[in-house]
């Protein structure tokens, strides 16, 4: 019995994390990254459709991204999908290729998304904390219906504590990564 409820409150962990992983992969720095356009959707052919999936994706430099829709006659629509994604990019095109120039980030705009980074953390932290208190919950249950001992609860309780201690440091190392690498100029 504890050990499902150890197992399940590990995997719900574990899917917060990769959830944060992947929030932290759109997050700007200052680089072209192939994650900024994830959420990048296009009106081809009255479809809103993901970029990714109508275009190639490049980074030939640090500070430049190039989509080559498969389709030529899509590109205005490419660059109109960029700009609605409201990324604070300005892309440009030739009529076979987009560009999209990544501009330096200001110190003011680097703290600025430090903070909003800081605080997206301190969120999944608070989820890491709620599975916390949810598998709690569920060994005290199976204490009061007479599943597990008094004992094993509090064992389990305290193994579940260091889960989430694990995974609450994981998060703020995610976090230290990712603030270094956004303050770097």
């Amino acid at each position: 019995m504890i050990k499902e409820v150890l197992q399940e409150t590990k995997d719900r962990m574990e899917k917060t994390i990769k959830a944060l992983d992947k929030d932290m992969k759109r997050v700007r720095t200052g680089r072209a990254s192939m994650t900024m356009l994830d959420s990048v959707k296009v009106d081809y052919y009255g479809t809103l459709t993901p970029l990714s999936q109508m275009a190639s994706v490049a980074i030939p430099e640090s500070r430049l991204i190039t989509v080559q829709p498969w389709d030529v006659s899509a590109i205005k629509e490419v660059e109109k999908g960029i700009l609605k994604a409201n990324l604070g990019l300005t892309p440009s095109s030739d009529g076979k290729i987009v560009r999209i120039s990544i501009p330096p980030l200001t110190e003011e705009r680097r703290k600025e998304i430090a903070k909003n980074t800081r605080q997206t953390c301190e969120d999944f932290k608070v989820a890491i904390r709620n599975i916390r208190r949810d598998s709690n919950e569920n060994l005290k249950s199976l204490q009061k219906d007479g599943d597990i001992s008094e004992d094993d609860s509090f064992k389990g309780q305290k193994q579940i504590q260091e889960l989430t201690d694990t995974y609450v440091e994981s998060v703020d190392n995610i976090y230290q990564e990712k603030e270094k690498e956004i303050l770097e100029v």
